[in-house]
């Protein structure tokens, strides 16, 4: 099965299980959550970038220090 026939068929059952006039606000309902649930992850990654930049921008300075004093 491809991806769209995945979506027509869970369409399909959410007509059988939910009915043609409730599954445009369901589906709009869960459109809503996965965008806060994505909009999560970006602001969970990007706190853990601005977290952990520090330490590896200091691994990287102690690094080029230990092999230029190699030279």
């Amino acid at each position: 099965m491809g991806f769209g026939r995945e979506i027509l068929f869970i369409v399909v059952l959410g007509f059988v299980f939910v009915g043609p006039k409730r599954l445009p606000t369901i589906l709009g309902q869960i459109a809503r959550a996965k965008a806060q649930l994505e909009n999560a992850t970006r602001n969970l990654e990007s706190e853990l970038e601005v977290k952990l930049e520090p330490k590896r921008h200091d691994e990287h300075v102690a690094a080029n220090s230990t092999t230029a004093g190699e030279q």
